[in-house]
């Protein structure tokens, strides 16, 4: 057997996987379990009662971690003139306008996060169907089309975590690193949850929140105890 899978296999001991754990003694287990070479990541994966192919089940927003994501997010901003200068005395990687999208369109995608101003978006749309697919179009609702691009830029570079529900009802986003103490994991957790919590859909029936887990970049998964998070239901 690989030396990867018996790692995995022996990550896995002293773990139910049929039961569902408290987050903090799931944290605590997974921690003791991270013994990769690198900073691994918390992933956090929701199983929801929705079904994406309807409008009004859509399940998209953004969410800001309390304690960051422990991750360097290279973000591009599509502005000219004294936007463009914001942009970069705020930090943005990568600034442009028609030249950026000649960039993009010819393959150079060297960012995590792209903004836009409003007057860019004719610019912006045309590249729909390669920022699309990678979850990089600028959207107002998502707060990445807007004249605040300083605003924006330190949002994305603190922790904002973009999510959005796939085709099977399942939302997933990294919450942290191994690296982090077991309080900054759990009260990004927390943060996650209560805001897919709060995105629940109109069109969502039943049981809202169907399964938890959480895992690391090298490690096993745990089932948690959703009530150990936060409550199930949108107040």
């Amino acid at each position: 057997m690989a030396k990867k899978g018996k790692r995995l296999l022996k990550s896995r001991e002293g773990i139910d996987r049929l039961a569902s754990y408290d987050v903090a003694e799931a944290v605590k287990m997974l921690k003791e379990r991270s013994n990769a070479k690198f900073d691994e990541t918390f992933e956090i994966a929701m199983n929801l009662g929705v079904d994406p192919r309807h409008a009004d089940q859509q399940v998209r927003g953004v969410v800001s971690l309390p304690n960051g994501t422990g991750k360097t997010v290279r973000v591009a901003v599509f502005a000219r003139g004294a936007k463009a200068e914001e942009a970069l005395a705020a930090g943005a990687d990568v600034v442009g306008a028609e030249d950026l999208a000649e960039r993009i369109q010819g393959g150079t995608i060297d960012f995590d996060r792209a903004i836009a101003t409003p007057d860019m978006m004719p610019i912006v749309g045309r590249l729909g169907r390669v920022l699309g697919p990678r979850g990089l179009m600028p959207n107002p609702r998502l707060g990445t089309v807007t004249n605040d691009v300083a605003q924006a830029i330190e949002a994305a570079k603190g922790g904002q975590v973009e999510f959005r529900v796939e085709k099977a009802g399942i939302i997933h986003a990294g919450v942290g690193k191994a690296s982090f103490d077991d309080e900054a994991l759990v009260g990004n957790i927390r943060a996650f949850y209560d805001a897919i919590v709060r995105a629940k859909p109109a069109g969502a029936k039943g049981n809202y929140v169907k399964r938890v887990s959480l895992s690391t970049t090298m490690g096993p998964g745990v089932r948690l105890d959703p009530s150990s998070i936060g409550d199930t239901v949108a107040a």
